[in-house]
């Protein structure tokens, strides 16, 4: 599972239903909700 800054929580966690997508400018991203309090998170770059 991919980590992610939460910003709500202020602190980084593996992201929950995370999906990879690619942004408009073709570069991937990995999209998803914090485990914790449901925000969703974001990350650029493909998921590891």
């Amino acid at each position: 599972m991919p980590e992610a800054y939460c910003v709500k929580c202020k602190t980084k966690r593996e992201m929950k239903d995370a999906q990879e997508i690619k942004m408009k400018n073709g570069r991937p991203a990995v999209t998803g909700k914090c485990p914790v309090c449901g925000t969703k998170m974001f990350k650029i770059g493909a998921a590891k």
